[in-house]
This record gives structure tokens, sequence and C-alpha cells, in this order.
């Protein structure tokens, strides 16, 4: 299981160019403007500016899913949480808003459409809920 993380990025929201590239991050490690423009062209089907890529890597470490670090001449882009990491918080964040709607009534009518499966994961995390309330009491 993946720990919440203590960082979170100050913008959640992505493009489709913006999380294909962070995914690319993530793939890498660590990439240059030029080490991802060299993969998504290797799409013989796909163009894309050299600048379009950096104006986009500028945009996701303004969000904070990304830091840049200059060694030399070049600048390398480094991912601020985990692939994993960001499915976690993003998680946490449907689950926000879906306890949002604030009325139990709108959350019951939800689980009537529910399978066996969904259910059963509800019961096992509402399970979980209970074993982190109560070893917190003790």
């Amino acid at each position: 299981m993946t720990a919440f993380p203590n960082y979170r990025p100050k913008q959640l929201s992505l493009g489709p160019l913006e999380a294909e590239i962070l995914d690319i991050v993530w793939q890498l490690g660590c990439a240059t403007v030029k080490d991802i423009h060299d993969r998504i062209l290797s799409d013989p089907d796909r163009e894309l500016a050299y600048t379009s890529v950096t104006t986009v890597l500028n945009r996701l470490t303004k969000k904070g899913w990304l830091v840049c670090d200059k060694k030399g001449r070049a600048f390398y882009y480094r991912p601020t949480v985990t692939k994993q990491q960001a499915q976690v918080i993003e998680a946490q964040e449907h689950l926000r808003r879906f306890l949002a709607v604030g009325s139990p009534e709108i959350v019951a009518a939800f689980a009537d459409n529910l399978d066996a499966a969904s259910v059963d994961k509800l019961k096992a995390v509402a399970q979980r809920i209970d074993e982190k309330r109560r070893a917190r009491e003790k």
C-alpha cells in the first residue's frame, strides 16, 4: 500500500499533454526537454514542437508536479511525487468531492447501483476505517 504523501502539488488538474509528459518523466525518473521530445516523436504519427514540450514542463513545474535542476547547460526535470502517490492523491480528491455532496440519501442511492464486488470493496474500506479509528482511540 502506498502511504499518503507529505507533499501535494499546488494544482491537481492536468491537461492531456501535461498528463502524457508527466507519465514520461515518471518512466524516465529524470528527463530533459530533449529526452521527452524524442520520446514523443518516436511515434511517427506525432508532431510536437520542442518549445511546446518546454512550455508544458514549465507549467507542470508551476503546478508543483515537477522540479527543475540545472546541470551544466541542461535542465533536468524530476517528479515531486511518484505515480503511485499521485494515484493516492487523486483517489483522496475524488472521495473528498464525492462526500462533499453532503446528502447521505444521495450517497446511499449511489450504493444501490453497485455490483457485489464493489459492495465488498466498500465493506473492506469501512472495516479499515473502523480499525484505524479504534487504534487512534487507544
